[in-house]
């Protein structure tokens, strides 16, 4: 039964990383990576936080001591934990740390995704927090050296944000969450 919940969660993942990420365009440099085999996809099934925080320290060491032809990115979901945006929050903070004490920074860098994902200087209604959200509680673990490459290689990135912003205000709300929504529907097993 574990398997199968297991095997639920990572096709959740996969569908939202196709249909919102690589769909929509919401990283433009998502769709090689999604594509590929070097895309590693791995469950913290704990809901206790210092078991959170082992998992995490475990995929932070495999992805600096793996080969990015092996692994260019990990996804860390928490499918069982962190419903609270705030909690999930502070655990994003902890690993934050858990890079810098370990002398990574400037190697891996995280980015966060949660199903109630807000940026703070935007309004709770807004469009723009589906850029961040996802099926899951999830920390994304990066080569920095792999990103450095992709945004060298793309005009004006930091005009990404705002990009996004404008293409899910442009879908609108309403249609977001009906494709939202559609993630989640039918047989997944």
């Amino acid at each position: 039964m574990a398997n199968k919940v297991a095997n639920t969660v990572e096709k959740r993942v996969r569908k939202w990383l196709d249909c919102f990420v690589v769909d929509l365009n919401l990283c433009p440099f998502a769709a090689p990576v999604v594509q590929s085999d070097t895309l590693r996809i791995t469950l913290s099934q704990s809901n206790q936080i210092d078991h959170m925080v082992t998992d995490f320290l475990l995929e932070l060491d495999l992805l600096q001591s793996s080969s990015a032809l092996d692994i260019a990115t990990t996804l860390l979901v928490f499918p069982n934990a962190l419903g609270d945006f705030n909690e999930y929050l502070d655990l994003v903070d902890i690993a934050e740390q858990l890079v810098t004490d370990s002398g990574l920074d400037g190697i891996v860098q995280l980015a966060s995704f949660h199903p109630r994902y807000l940026f703070a200087d935007e309004p709770s209604n807004g469009a723009s927090h589906y850029s961040n959200r996802a099926p899951y509680p999830i920390i994304h673990l990066l080569r920095e050296k792999m990103v450095a490459d992709a945004l060298s290689k793309f005009n004006q990135p930091e005009d990404i944000p705002e990009r996004n912003i404008h293409t899910l205000e442009s879908i609108g709300r309403t249609e977001i969450e009906r494709r939202w929504q559609q993630l989640f529907s039918g047989d997944l097993g």
